[in-house]
């Protein structure tokens, strides 16, 4: 009966390894995808000085997010895994604060942004979650 009991632990291990790989995936595309929509958002903001340097930090932040995802995901080791999920969070939280900024200064069509800043929202959720869940686990 133990023996059964091994192969079905090793069965549910195969297929968490199959979900994880997948919502890295996921993960890994949506992203990209935001990198994309804060570039395409940054784009619009105003030709002044302080438009520019707005401009700078959110894209920064924004587009970080992913490129570090996907080095966590590539990482050579758990401790390079979690310090670049606390990357990600940071960065996410970062970005978060300049849409905010982005909003308060009336920058830009709120329609937009209300997307935008929910995605962020969700990301860093996420972030955060990951954190958590390794924490949970040492």
């Amino acid at each position: 009966m133990s023996g059964i009991y091994l192969v079905d632990n090793i069965y549910q291990l195969n297929i968490n390894k199959m979900n994880n790989k997948e919502f890295s995936r996921k993960l890994e595309l949506r992203t990209k995808k935001f990198a994309i929509g804060i570039i395409k958002m940054s784009g619009k903001l105003p030709e002044t000085v302080e438009g520019r340097v707005v401009r700078n930090q959110v894209t920064k932040s924004g587009t970080s997010i992913g490129v570090n995802y996907r080095e966590a995901n590539r990482s050579r080791s758990k401790a390079d895994f979690i310090n670049k999920i606390l990357i990600c969070e940071s960065e996410a939280s970062e970005t978060l604060y300049w849409l905010e900024i982005i909003i308060d200064l009336d920058w830009g069509a709120f329609d937009n942004l209300r997307l935008i800043v929910s995605e962020a929202m969700e990301i860093l959720a996420i972030f955060t979650s990951i954190d958590k869940n390794f924490k949970n686990n040492r």
